[in-house]
């Protein structure tokens, strides 16, 4: 069962994934948590990963027919250049422990705050700076900070080194230990000026700051896919065959169990309600604000919450073969996905340490080598920016500017451009049930040009109903075959909508051989007449375009069907041995605001589309009350007509969205550009398309459109932002314009600017004229 198919339970038994919780040393930045989930998720067998900075835990999730093999995911975590130890407990408990300031980010924030602010005090405050017995105190305060807060960036910085790599722990590393070392040589040796230990204590604070900070506001780019992970319960009343209850762990919960739901209980598992009513809020798995009524026969999903009746659930399926387990999976690969556009960010952030370690001995040489022209060219500069100040030794000089540029050159902000924006874009299309298979999917949304509907189920209610049908007699004036018994005989196997409505017509069956389903164009079957011994005569229900084709003259029924196509209904021919026996017209209602949603995407400058199999008059009667143009219309067009009139707008340069929900729909879905499955959506349309849409509203189209454009829009201005901010902030720090401790904060902040520039994403609307600025909003999304 592909990963895709949300909402339609496998029959197959299915024991509940297991679920690995590991803590995760060597984190120090968002960038770092991708790593460590990318190392996860490339193991076979893991179903998920989710990794939380600001906790150093990850969440494995296993496939429910593999094999847990934690040492292969321990060893991919260590060869990415990172510790991992399983722990005992489960993810619904995390951060729910005490506070404590001795924790994570927090303790090197604490402690660095206790030495570097007397240090700032003392230099800028009392201007003790100079005094050489406040040396000797720097030393004592710095020494501890740079010992015990900086392990964690030594730590780091080594585990890359043993990996073949290195990150961002190993430019802090190498910033803060040049100015701390070079103020212990001066210390030491009696070198005259000032020394940098308040320089070397702020690099590691004020970075170890940013983490904090960073690693808690990341946490809200996730947080739809933590609020999935907590929704099922852990508990689960199972009804015994006595009638009695016993309280089991929803794991142990197996297909056709019965469990019984009282007011204000979280199902636990898929099922169908066997007894009882109620009202089912199933607004976190598809954006939906309205309570769901059920009854008998109708469907349950894991997660979900039972509002104010007792019902009795059959359990249908469980672990990863819940519509919930389905969901997660889509989040957590969408969210560790690539898109296109990160390939420029991600060959640059592999050469860019080794390039800025590269340019900071350059700049050492340049300060201490031939201290003369360097000042000339700071103090040049000076006069169109502002003053610099660089150390009055050619040593400290060298040493403190090639500090600087360790500590300004952030790589961290060029690898969190991209996925950030897609964590916290996919995360709000969650909120709104809208599943996007990934960051590619994500990237061609924000770039589609046209977009084309089919009809029925997608435009229309996909809740037809036979509105009229017609008999026509044979040769002796006798009807030839009871049309609307054998008519619903034949729909009756069939699965489209159309067909279901016409099996409506007649409750009971006949007995047919042959029967078979010609795809986009309708149903046929042989059937003995009259109960003659003769040769069983071909019976054909469908399009009027396949009857035509198949030799069947529809003279006869001309007036009906034009009456009929003119007031938007689909027409359907009976045919028995090639001759007309009856025709039939259904008619589907239009979607409440779709002509609004046509408008919508009008609006945005998308050429809207119409594809069908029903006939040229319904078609494009439909598409007039749809705000559709007619010229825009394709009639009578099969599976594979659709996928070619996809191909002729790419082949104008068009980039095509194609929104569908049926088998007939598949290929067209895997032609276009982008391939939208709708609420209902079948199992092989999901498995084509690239976002589904949970919703029932039509208005999940432009609202998820316009999301990817956002989404991409948001990914340009982190990735320029991140790459201007290193293009600026190198020169100036290397020229001396930029002392370690404004090189310190502004690498903070460059992280902050990224994630918080996404997580704008989370607060984003759409409105009917276009897109809206984002603005706060509460409670459920």
């Amino acid at each position: 069962m592909g990963a895709t198919q949300i909402m339609d339970a496998t029959s197959a038994q299915n024991p509940p994934s297991p679920v690995t919780e590991l803590a995760v040393g060597g984190m120090t930045c968002a960038n770092c948590a991708r790593h460590v989930s990318e190392a996860i998720q490339g193991v076979p067998g893991v179903a998920g990963a989710s990794v939380r900075l600001d906790e150093g835990r990850a969440t494995v999730r296993w496939r429910a027919q593999g094999t847990a093999n934690l040492p292969a995911v321990l060893a991919a975590v260590r060869k990415a250049g990172y510790e991992a130890r399983e722990v005992e407990g489960s993810k619904l408990e995390d951060g729910n422990g005490e506070w404590s300031p001795l924790t994570g980010w927090r303790f090197n924030v604490v402690a660095g705050l206790a030495g570097t602010l007397p240090l700032m005090i003392g230099e800028w405050v009392l201007g003790l700076g100079m005094q050489p017995w406040f040396h000797w105190l720097a030393f004592a305060l710095a020494l501890p900070v740079q010992v015990l807060c900086g392990a964690r960036f030594y730590h780091g910085a080594w585990r890359q080194l043993k990996a073949g790599g290195s990150n961002m722990d190993t430019l802090v590393s190498l910033g803060s230990t040049t100015a701390f070392g070079y103020s212990v040589w001066a210390l030491f040796t009696g070198a005259p000026g000032h020394l940098y230990f308040m320089e070397a204590a702020a690099i590691i604070t004020l970075i170890s700051l940013g983490h904090w900070v960073e690693a808690r506001t990341s946490a809200r780019a996730e947080s739809s896919l933590q609020a999935l992970l907590r929704l099922a319960p852990q508990m689960a009343r199972r009804r015994n065959p006595d009638g009695s209850e016993t309280e089991v762990p929803a794991r142990e919960l197996r297909e056709n169990d019965a469990v019984t739901l009282r007011p204000g209980d979280q199902v636990p598992v898929d099922g169908d309600v066997e007894q009882g009513e109620s009202t089912v809020d199933e607004s976190m798995l598809t954006g939906e604000s309205n309570p769901a009524e059920k009854r008998p026969g109708d469907k349950l999903y894991a997660g979900t919450l039972n509002l104010n009746g007792q019902l009795w659930l059959r359990v249908t399926a469980t672990g990863e073969a819940t519509a919930l387990a389905h969901i997660i999976a889509a989040v957590e690969r969408a969210q560790n996905s690539r898109a296109e556009i990160q390939r420029l960010g991600d060959r640059v952030s592999a050469v860019f340490v080794p390039i800025v370690v590269a340019l900071a001995l350059a700049t050492g040489l340049w300060w201490g080598l031939a201290p003369e022209q360097a000042r000339q060219v700071s103090e040049g500069l000076a006069r169109h920016l502002w003053p610099a100040m660089p150390p009055a030794s050619a040593v400290a000089a060298a040493f403190i500017h090639a500090a600087a540029v360790l500590i300004i050159a952030c790589p961290c902000a060029m690898g969190l451009a991209t996925p950030v924006a897609i964590m916290a874009g996919t995360n709000a299309a969650a909120r709104r049930g809208i599943l996007i298979r990934d960051g590619v999917a994500l990237e061609r949304a924000g770039r589609i040009t046209c977009l084309i509907f089919d009809k029925t189920g997608t435009l229309t209610q996909g809740k037809p109903a036979v509105v009229k049908h017609e008999i026509y007699e044979s040769a002796n004036g006798r009807p030839a075959v009871d049309t609307t018994r054998i008519a619903a005989a034949l729909a009756r196997r069939s699965s489209h909508p159309v067909s279901q409505a016409v099996a409506r017509l007649y409750p009971d069956d006949v007995p047919l051989s042959d029967w078979e389903e010609v795809r986009g164009s309708g149903v046929q079957a042989r059937l003995r007449l009259d109960g003659s011994q003769s040769a069983p005569a071909m019976m054909r229900l469908g399009s009027l375009r396949w009857l035509r084709e198949s030799g069947v003259n529809l003279e006869q029924g001309r007036a009906f069907e034009e009456k009929w196509s003119a007031q938007g209904g689909t027409l359907l021919g009976l045919a028995a041995d090639g001759r007309l026996a009856g025709m039939l017209a259904v008619k589907d209602t239009l979607k409440p605001g779709a002509a609004e949603v046509v408008r919508q995407l009008q609006n945005h400058g998308l050429k809207i589309y119409l594809v069908t199999g029903d006939n040229p008059l319904t078609a494009r009667a439909i598409a007039r009350q749809a705000g559709i143009p007619v010229e825009n219309v394709l009639a009578e067009a099969r599976p594979e007509e659709k996928a070619r009139f996809i191909r002729e707008l790419q082949a104008k340069g068009g980039r095509a969205a194609f929104v569908g929900d049926g088998i007939n729909d598949a290929p067209a879905l895997e032609t276009a550009d982008l391939g939208i499955a709708v609420s209902r959506a079948s199992d092989v349309a999901r498995e084509a398309a690239d976002i589904i849409l949970l919703k029932s509203e039509i208005q999940a189209v432009p609202e998820a459109l316009g999301l990817a454009r956002v989404t991409l829009r948001t990914i340009k201005q982190n990735l320029f932002w991140a790459f201007f901010y290193n293009i600026a902030g190198i020169p100036l720090a290397a020229l001396g314009f930029l002392s370690p401790i404004l090189c310190a904060l502004a690498m903070g902040l460059s992280d902050l600017v990224v994630i918080g520039n996404a997580l704008r994403l989370l607060r984003w609307r759409v409105s009917s004229s276009g897109e809206k600025a984002p603005r706060v909003t509460t409670g459920q999304d």
